[in-house]
């Protein structure tokens, strides 16, 4: 298992110059892990896909595990920034409209590779700093959520809390098993399913 240490960056470029080449690293990384697989993703491929020397590679990151951090790291800031620009585009009428926007910006921050995604979920180290920030990013959805049921006269729950962390937890776990898996999905399909089912769940007819 790789020390604390071992899952930071060595160091963050403060050049323009440097930052591209750990950009560079980055998507070479993504590439490389979607397609060889994190056990053969060496980081000698991954330095040769950014084509930049080994050494460049480990003047920025000690190991490939430090690398798939940074990259599920990216990935959450992209979910959060999504997020964020639905909300300031103001709430839908309806708590379907709702669910709508949560569904959909959960399947979009998840469309980049599919193998990508089976990497991230079960070879990423659990970091103290990673789990932390996992944690964040569920409570912070999980309290805009609250917020937003509130308004919707017709959501009946018991527990409008609890109603919340499933919604957000359903959200993230079905979505991201239903676009990891290798088969052809109808996305509008399967947005639209997601969405009757929470729907009904939080605001049943009758």
């Amino acid at each position: 298992m790789p020390g604390k240490q071992s899952l930071h960056p060595r160091k963050r470029p403060k050049q323009v110059r440097g930052e591209l080449t750990r950009e560079r690293i980055l998507v070479a990384a993504a590439q490389v892990f979607a397609e060889y697989g994190y056990a053969a993703g060496t980081t000698n491929r991954i330095a040769e896909r950014a084509h930049v020397s080994i050494g460049s590679l480990y003047q920025y990151y000690p190991n490939k595990d430090a690398i798939l951090v940074e990259l599920v790291d990216r990935h959450l800031d992209a979910g959060e920034d999504a997020l964020r620009r639905q909300q300031e585009c103001g709430l839908p009428d309806m708590v379907e409209g709702a669910m709508r926007v949560l569904v959909r910006v959960a399947i979009e921050n998840h469309l980049d590779d599919p193998e990508l995604l089976r990497v991230m979920a079960e070879e990423t180290p659990k970091s103290p700093e990673l789990l932390r920030k996992v944690q964040e990013y569920e409570g912070a959805r999980v309290a805009y959520l609250c917020e937003l049921l509130g308004r919707y006269p017709e959501v009946r729950v018991g527990d409008v809390h609890m109603a919340a962390q499933i919604t957000v937890n359903t959200v993230e776990l079905v979505v991201h098993k239903v676009i990891a898996t290798r088969e052809a999905v109808d996305l509008q399909q399967f947005e639209d399913e997601l969405v009757a089912m929470l729907t009904r769940y939080l605001a049943p007819a009758g």
